[in-house]
């Protein structure tokens, strides 16, 4: 039986990065709208000036607010997808399950069976909620609790799988269910005394960083232990500190490659947690440390170094440390030469900070514009690489760079072959700005417009902001060559 209506994983990340992206629209709009407003405040004798930058302005409003539309139509979807879920857990579907699936505390169907000290397996919230309330024994056995760490239990959530796909029902949701619960004093003894191995043998390092990675990716109780010292994130980096001689920016390896893996992914752990954003970018040597993983190491430790600059970039305060500490041409290198794993992150990371005009001067002049381009050109993450090429084409010097890199056939090949209105609109964004700075590639786009009519097409069914460029392009082609080409403006 097919399941109707399941909300996965990745739907739930999808939403969140929906309403990220929403924020950062509304922010961009209510800015732009007081630049417009700054504008035509000013002398008159800038008139001419005063002019071209408000309709430069307000273009880029109406774009944000298109923009903006898509976002919210994209939210409006997810919603009623979560709405429609066919199945719940609460179902009398499940009222059949076995007895070793059910929780021995609630009752019900596990989503999230996790193995205590003792050896039995209880469903996570129910018996860390348990814990919070100070008991230290097995519910079951009465048994002492030697830990409260929780370890995930693969093979009863593996069989619970299987039970709900063999009847053709929903399988329980894990996503969004973890500790919500604040972390109990247990939690606290161990996580310091995970921290005092950072000071001892590389063993007990290893040992302690691999477990407080495995516990931050849980955990979201131990990603706020972190926020409550100042002291919890440099005891925490002090292996690194005291050896980032071995692995610093003149130096291609690290003596201990799986130890740094470890730490720079607790690193990406605790950056999650909104509220240790600011605290983790400013804590001392952090981004230096980022810096040197983007560098050397495993492919995933480069990888996770990018995606928590990533992380931390959700902060403006955060972008503008990080671009000035140097991340930008590493992050640019491993985008260029990375692992395909890391390529996507570098390609996140660089997008986010390219939202302040500093770091997109930046990013520029590092060289990222034919680094990206030849990625594209290789068909390697178009989708994500094109939504950078666009952000970075509303500086001067990018576009003259694409045109001279004879950009425009390869876009406007895209432009025919894909289906994801994303990159069509990103693609005739990137034309405009292109064919405003040097007229003499019109001819391209008229030889494309005469075998194809790929801009009229678009000037029709296009995105809000893609008609509009498009038709931009139409009309500019018309007064250039005296020839009125048919389309919806």
């Amino acid at each position: 039986m097919a399941k109707t209506g399941v909300v996965s994983e990745g739907d739930t990340i999808r939403v969140n990065e929906l309403k990220k992206e929403l924020r950062l629209l509304v922010k961009t709009i209510l800015e732009e709208e007081d630049h417009i407003n700054n504008l035509n405040y000013n002398d008159s004798s800038d008139d001419y000036c005063v002019s071209n930058s408000s309709n430069s302005s307000s273009s880029s409003v109406v774009d944000a607010i298109d923009k903006a539309k898509d976002v919210l139509s994209a939210l409006k979807e997810a919603k009623l997808k979560k709405t429609t879920s066919s199945l719940r857990l609460d179902d009398g579907s499940f009222s059949s399950c076995p007895p070793e699936f059910r929780c021995p505390l609630s009752k019900q169907l596990m989503r999230d069976p996790v193995i205590i000290s003792t050896g039995q397996t209880y469903d996570r919230p129910f018996i860390q909620k348990w814990l919070k309330l100070g008991h230290r024994v097995c519910p079951i056995t009465q048994q002492v609790l030697s830990h409260s760490l929780l370890t995930p239990n693969f093979l009863v959530r593996e069989m619970i799988n299987q039970w709900c796909e063999s009847r053709g029902i929903e399988n329980p949701e894990t996503v969004g269910y973890v500790n919500e619960e604040g972390a109990t004093e247990a939690d606290r003894d161990y996580f310091s005394a995970l921290l005092d191995k950072m000071s001892k043998s590389i063993g007990e390092q290893k040992a302690a960083a691999k477990e407080l990675r495995l516990l931050t990716k849980r955990m979201p109780s131990f990603r706020a232990l972190f926020g409550e010292s100042t002291e919890a994130i440099p005891r925490l980096l002090k292996p690194l500190t005291q050896r980032r001689g071995s692995f610093s920016s003149g130096s291609n390896e690290m003596s201990h490659p799986d130890l740094q893996e470890d730490l720079i992914t607790t690193l990406l752990n605790i950056s999650i947690h909104d509220s240790n954003k600011k605290l983790v970018a400013e804590s001392p040597m952090v981004i230096k440390i980022l810096v040197d993983a983007l560098q050397c190491g495993t492919p995933e430790t480069r990888s996770n170094a990018a995606a928590a600059l990533f992380t931390l970039s959700a902060l403006d305060s955060n972008k503008v440390l990080i671009g000035k500490s140097g991340a930008l041409k590493p992050l640019i290198e491993l985008l260029d030469e990375g692992h395909p794993m890391a390529v996507k992150d570098a390609a996140s990371a660089i997008f986010n900070l390219c939202i302040i005009k500093e770091n997109k001067t930046m990013v520029v002049r590092e060289g990222a514009v034919q680094v990206i381009f030849k990625k594209i050109n290789n068909g390697v993450h178009i989708d994500e690489l094109l939504a950078i090429l666009a952000m970075l084409s509303t500086h001067q010097r990018a576009v003259e760079e694409l045109s001279d890199l004879g950009a425009v056939p390869c876009l406007l090949s895209i432009m025919r072959e894909s289906s994801c209105a994303r990159n069509k609109e990103n693609c005739i964004a990137i034309l405009y700005t292109i064919c405003v700075n040097d007229r003499s590639k019109l001819r391209e786009l008229r030889e494309e417009e005469r075998a194809y009519g790929t801009l009229s097409q678009l000037a029709q069914d296009g995105t809000s902001r893609a008609k509009r460029k498009a038709s931009g392009i139409l009309d500019r082609l018309s007064r250039a060559f005296n020839h009125t080409y048919t389309h919806t403006a």
